[in-house]
């Protein structure tokens, strides 16, 4: 499981071989950090029976494998690692998918791709962190946001199921997103939905398929919640996924010639598409 984030210019000159399936390879970079043991993610998130093996994440990206909480078929959550970039079971060839990584809150349950998930394959994606980058014209400064409990908390998520005619069933998610807290607006206007605690069982409940009771979840956490502070610029590569990407002073990573961004395009947002909004 690869992902990079190319910089458009390198794109073009890949021409028609660039399939919609690789849409999340798009210069859009989604990004946050999920490095809590399994252990610790099972208590707090009521997970039945043993979770597979998780590796900590401190870059965790698009097209990645991630732990994922969602309900069993007898009703029990279960902690699963699916790979980040939704693919509708609909779907005739996930290389043909858009992969979306976001969704909108406000629209999610009237998408095509993603309505069927919001009635029914919802889902709880655990994470100690998410990254946000601030723009200053050609320039953008990655950020960090965390709960100031220092806990790790749900980002509301979407789940589906591909099955190919032979082999395992493909998992992926996607992530919703909503308008910025008062925390997050000075850095960005859109971030992840970070349920309340009381609302991750309503969230996972498969019985419950109302759409407006549904949405009454899925709001900006209340001003104070999160903490900020100011990470590396080596968080911009994929490749980089180690505590270092949490350090300021840390040096950012060399550019290959290949994929050296052109001036003016800054750092695309974790809740952005490559037009500027959400993928959703």
């Amino acid at each position: 499981m690869t992902w990079t984030c190319r910089n458009p210019a390198h794109a073009a000159r890949r021409g028609p071989s660039l399939r919609r399936g690789t849409r999340h390879n798009a210069p859009m970079c989604g990004r946050y950090w999920i490095t809590s043991p399994a252990d610790a993610l099972v208590s707090r998130f009521r997970v039945r029976g043993e979770p597979a093996p998780l590796r900590p994440r401190w870059n965790a990206a698009p097209g990645q494998d991630l732990p994922v909480v969602r309900l069993s078929e007898a009703g029990a959550r279960v902690l699963e690692p699916m790979r980040w970039g939704l693919v509708p079971a609909w779907v005739v060839d996930p290389e043909d998918a858009g992969r979306p990584i976001n969704a909108r809150a406000e629209t999610a349950a009237t998408k095509p791709s993603f309505r069927e998930s919001f009635r029914r394959r919802r889902a709880l994606v655990p994470a100690d962190g998410f990254y946000e980058w601030r723009r200053r014209g050609p320039e953008s400064v990655p950020f960090a946001f965390r709960a100031k409990s220092r806990e790790p908390f749900a980002i509301a998520g979407l789940w589906d199921e591909w099955h190919p005619r032979e082999g395992p069933p493909l998992r992926t998610f996607a992530l919703l997103t909503t308008d910025a807290s008062a925390d997050v607006a000075p850095v960005h206007d859109r971030m992840p939905v970070i349920l309340e605690a009381g609302a991750e069982a309503l969230w996972l409940d498969a019985g419950l398929e109302d759409a407006a009771r549904l949405h009454e979840l899925l709001r900006p956490l209340p001003a104070g919640a999160l903490e900020s502070f100011v990470v590396s610029p080596r968080l911009n590569s994929s490749r980089m996924d180690d505590p270092s990407v949490q350090e300021p002073s840390a040096p950012p990573v060399p550019k290959p010639p290949s994929s050296a961004r052109p001036a003016g395009r800054p750092q695309r947002s974790l809740f952005e598409d490559e037009d500027g909004d959400d993928a959703a």
